[in-house]
């Protein structure tokens, strides 16, 4: 609330602040146990089943060692969770009392002293149940019934003359990765995992309150504000709007006011105005400006006394998602603020597999913006995130794609499902359509593409009635029901149906609409077919590494490849022998556990590294590059950059400097390598270019320099070295050093390699290492490559690591802890690995 302090403060001296509406929390009192038992067990609110049994160790910790399998059970059993409240004579005069559900995890029946009030069978959806006919003048009991999602499943699918694919949990609206993915574990959990509170209101409450850009120009703004009201019965009230522009001193604060007067009904009332802002600023995505916002105030007042208020952040900013015929094929690319925008980002998913963890989304966000992402794509096997992770992405110009909530799978199409989806959609786009973040609906992940391409008709020998029936319910979904709610409940942001549409083992993929690029992993294609395969936007590519091995030491006790907890947990059924045949061509497979972890992130990053690095070369042909994935949910050998307990693994690392603004990449081309410099800088640069040729010893064996010109948003060659330059030099101890300079400081370096790691010769380095403040200076007297720092029993807390320190060169690198903390620097590198 602190951020609203400028208007609260205003509101005090204007008027009297005494919101009527008020909520208690009932996150207390709450016990549990499984149906059919006696024994009841305190439990804690939001929660799941899970972390109930854990806290009154019942269980072991289900994501420590082999645990996974010895909590299976809890999936087939029903759980009853009770508390008991009382209310004061005053809150029971209240004219409404209702109660909240923010989220129930799943099929839940609520009973308010033994009536039935609620069954629940959507862990998306909220609800508001009038509680007041069910009080009791002393003590109240609230009762809910969880059913298995599991057994509720089966019994759902039993009713379909014909098996859909991934039966078990398409019939369920919960995460379907609950279920188990090839980067999760199986915890079909249940539970009250969002807030409950009980609300009293009298006369009247704002139940949303929504706004438009109608008009936008750099003298004038005008918002269309929509508001819903809720009147206990039909009366006047004055609607108060207070704006302030959030991104200025406040000294120069100047409050946009606006009242008028409205005629409430009984029930719900509609109401549109107009509001204009002079001279707006505009937000924008990281690395385009700064992300300018307006604290807004909407508020209800009778006789000067508030009764009910929102408080929420206004953004000014538009937002195009472009898709249209060209010689190509079809585009895909977004215009924000009328400027077309290369996006660079990933994918992330649910953070936890309890959903109920608080999370600091906060945290998690600033670590994609220092990244230099400006999209984070919400996959659709997960959640709709916490209101924090939107609210984080708006104050730090992250652009967020927001699937719905469906993937890998086909669904159900009778009446009470598609009902239930329609609820769902209605709340969840009403919910997230205020946060300027938004760039884009998408109804599934790869549904489209997996019905048309991963032989599912044959698998499960669907009748041509069968499959017409399939696709048509499918159709109702993601064709009418979920573009419908767009369009009704956003009527701005766009929508497409599936990403992608078109399957990665087809050309089309390539030339039309969003491409998920597999042939490097699940096609075993070699790294380099990354510069080939480039599509018009790349929103999912990827390959495994392991976390960081003091992670993976936290939550077990035997670290090895060949040990039971490591095989546990890598869920992809061809994993660590996927990831085997590409360390083979690229580098050595270490016999230490420690140092296969290592090698590991670096082979993950350099695939990685050659597909951004292609994506952007191919700009604009090319406008967007998400890699899967950002983040984990538990410890766990996967595609993630971050891994489960918050360590950045090489390719997060990598990213920061693939996402910057102006970036050089080196590419053969003929009998040349080429140069080239990419920008996504909004303005042209000048800079000088500056090329030498060195061996891993650190003699310059060539040099050279040329001012360049940069246009802003560009991808182009400026320069190349021809192979007869490199002839005389040994292959295996030279690399091309590149780096632009700009009003004389760096803007950009870049390494390039002219033979696998496996096969460069290396030298054993001196390595000084000085600590000063927070700050870790490194000098070495020969190339170290892939340079990793550590300490003595954990990771350390760094602005970069797994990077190449040039011989003579001096690396400043920054403590985000402090000095003190840290006993011991140790360090590992691509020498030690080969040596």
């Amino acid at each position: 609330m602190l951020k609203y302090y400028f208007i609260l403060c205003y509101l005090v001296g204007q008027f009297l602040v005494a919101q009527t509406l008020t909520r208690i929390p009932l996150h207390t009192n709450w016990k549990f146990k499984q149906v059919g038992t006696s024994v009841l067990y305190p439990a804690s609110i939001p929660g799941t089943v899970h972390t109930d049994l854990l806290n009154n160790h019942i269980i072991p910790n289900p994501i420590y060692n082999l645990n996974e399998s010895k909590v299976q059970w809890i999936e087939t059993k029903d759980w009853e969770y009770v508390c008991r409240f009382s209310l004061s004579a005053q809150q029971k005069s209240t004219q409404h009392i209702q109660l909240v559900f923010e989220g129930l995890d799943t099929y839940a029946q609520v009973y308010i002293n033994d009536t039935l009030i609620l069954m629940n069978d959507n862990m998306f959806q909220t609800h508001h149940i009038n509680i007041k006919p069910y009080l009791r003048n002393d003590t109240n009991e609230l009762k809910i019934i969880f059913m298995s999602s599991v057994q509720k499943g089966k019994e759902e699918a039993k009713k379909l003359p014909y098996t859909l694919p991934e039966k078990e949990r398409v019939f369920t609206r919960k995460a379907q990765y609950q279920y188990g993915w090839d980067w999760g574990p199986r915890l079909v959990t249940c539970g009250i995992y969002k807030n409950v509170f009980l609300e009293f209101w009298d006369h009247a409450k704002i139940n949303d309150v929504h706004y438009k850009i109608q008009s936008l120009t750099d003298s004038l703004a005008e918002i269309a504000v929509i508001t819903e009201i809720e009147s206990h019965q039909k009366q006047s009230y004055n609607i108060e709007v207070l704006i302030n522009n959030a991104s200025i001193p406040e000294k120069y604060k100047q409050t946009i006011k606006h009242q008028h007067t409205i005629k409430l009904r009984q029930g719900i009332t509609i109401d549109t105005f107009l509001i204009k802002i002079p001279q707006p600023q505009l937000w924008n995505c990281n690395g385009q400006g700064p992300p300018n916002y307006y604290e807004c105030y909407v508020g209800i007042l009778n006789q000067n006394s508030t009764h009910d208020y929102k408080l929420f952040n206004m953004a000014l900013r538009k937002i195009e998602f472009i898709k249209e015929s060209d010689f190509f094929g079809e585009s895909f690319y977004f215009k924000i603020n009328g400027k077309k925008t290369f996006m660079k980002g990933a994918n992330i998913i649910p953070l936890d597999n309890f959903m109920s963890k608080k999370i600091d989304y906060h945290a998690l966000v600033k670590q994609a913006k220092e990244a230099n992402i400006n999209m984070l794509r919400v996959w659709g096997g997960g959640l709709y995130l916490d209101d924090e992770f939107y609210t984080a992405c708006d104050l730090n110009g992250i652009l967020v794609w927001q699937d719905f909530m469906f993937a890998c799978a086909m669904f159900p199409g009778d009446s009470l499902f598609l009902k239930s989806v329609s609820i769902e959609a209605e709340q969840q786009i009403k919910r997230l359509r205020n946060h300027p973040c938004l760039a884009l609906w998408c109804g599934n992940n790869e549904n489209d593409e997996a019905w048309n391409n991963w032989g599912w008709q044959k698998q499960f020998k669907y009748s041509k009635q069968d499959s017409a029936k399939i696709w048509c319910d499918y159709q109702k979904i993601f064709y009418d029901i979920l573009p419908s709610a767009v369009k009704k409940h956003d009527g701005v942001t766009s929508y497409i149906s599936s990403s992608p549409m078109i399957g990665w083992g087809r050309k089309e993929s390539l030339v039309k609409g969003d491409s998920h690029y597999w042939g490097v992993w699940w096609g075993m294609e070699p790294f380099e077919v990354y510069n080939t395969k480039v599509g018009r936007f790349m929103s999912e590519y990827g390959f495994q590494s392991m976390p960081s091995y003091f992670t993976l030491k936290n939550y077990g006790d035997t670290l090895s490849l060949n040990s039971a907890y490591i095989k546990a947990h890598q869920k992809h059924p061809t994993g660590f022998q996927t990831i085997n045949a590409y360390l083979k061509n690229d580098y050595i497979i270490p016999n230490s556990f420690f140092n296969y972890v290592y090698v590991s992130q670096l082979l993950q990053r350099d695939g990685i590294r050659t597909a951004i690095e292609a994506h952007r070369r191919f700009k604009p042909y090319c406008m967007g590059t998400l890699y899967w994935q950002f983040n984990d949910c538990w410890p766990v050998t996967s595609w993630s950059a971050i891994d489960y307990d918050n360590v950045p693994k090489a390719l997060y690392f990598a990213t920061k400097k693939l996402y910057q603004n102006v970036i050089i990449s080196i590419t053969p081309q003929h009998q040349n390598f080429v140069i080239y410099l990419i920008s996504d800088s909004t303005h042209t640069i000048n800079a000088e270019l500056i090329t030498q040729l060195k061996n891993t010893k650190g003699e310059i064996l060539y040099t050279t320099s040329k001012q360049v010109h940069i246009p802003n948003n560009s991808s182009l060659i400026v320069d190349s070295l021809p192979e007869s330059l490199i002839k005389p030099y040994s292959l295996n101890d030279t690399y091309w050093h590149c780096e632009l300079m700009y009003r004389d400081k760096p803007l950009a370096q870049k390494n390039f390699y002219f033979v696998k790691p496996k096969d460069l010769k290396l030298y054993q380095p001196t390595i000084q290492i000085t600590k000063t403040n927070n700050t870790i200076l490194l000098k070495s007297d020969v190339l170290v490559k892939d340079l990793y720092l550590y300490g003595s029993d954990s990771d350390l807390k760094l602005s970069d690591n797994y990077f190449d320190l040039e011989a003579g060169v001096q690396k400043e690198i920054y403590l985000q802890e402090h000095i003190k903390n840290i006993k011991e620097i140790k360090h590992l590198s691509l020498f030690d690995i080969l040596k």
